[in-house]
């Protein structure tokens, strides 16, 4: 089963790339909830490029890495990713009316409910258009 979430950044197609592919901006909208924080962000962009993100509980009381490999990156356009459990992620950018599209679309996994992964990949999805949009 495929799950998709968009939002449109009112931005520069420049500004929402780079801000999606930037560790030091990764650490500030890579999150579901208030509750937690990305700690550690590693990216290489490029067809068999590696990434990880630490996403942690800002109490301490959980955490887990987010990571996978790039399959194919078509500069400002497009990121494709095989998730560490072999699940496979689509990243589309498009220009779009007053910004840029920003859509994802990615095999659900078995351990949550579809509606739930749902809105935690849009919450950090509307995090990161949030992010983007407070920068200028």
């Amino acid at each position: 089963m495929k799950i998709t979430v968009e939002t449109v950044v009112k931005a520069a197609p420049g500004k929402v790339w780079d801000a999606w592919n930037t560790p030091d901006d990764i650490k500030q909208w890579n999150t579901a909830h208030e509750s937690w924080h990305t700690t550690r962000s590693e990216v290489d962009l490029r067809e068999g490029g590696t990434f990880v993100s630490r996403m942690e509980a800002k109490d301490g009381s959980e955490g887990f890495d987010f990571g996978g490999t790039y399959t194919r990156v078509v500069p400002g356009q497009a990121i494709e990713y095989r998730m560490s459990d072999g699940r496979e992620v689509t990243v589309e950018f498009a220009e779009a009316p007053g910004g840029v599209l920003v859509r994802e679309t990615f095999d659900a996994e078995n351990e949550f409910p579809a509606e739930a992964q749902r809105q935690g990949w849009q919450a950090i999805l509307d995090n990161f258009g949030r992010y983007v949009e407070a920068r200028g």
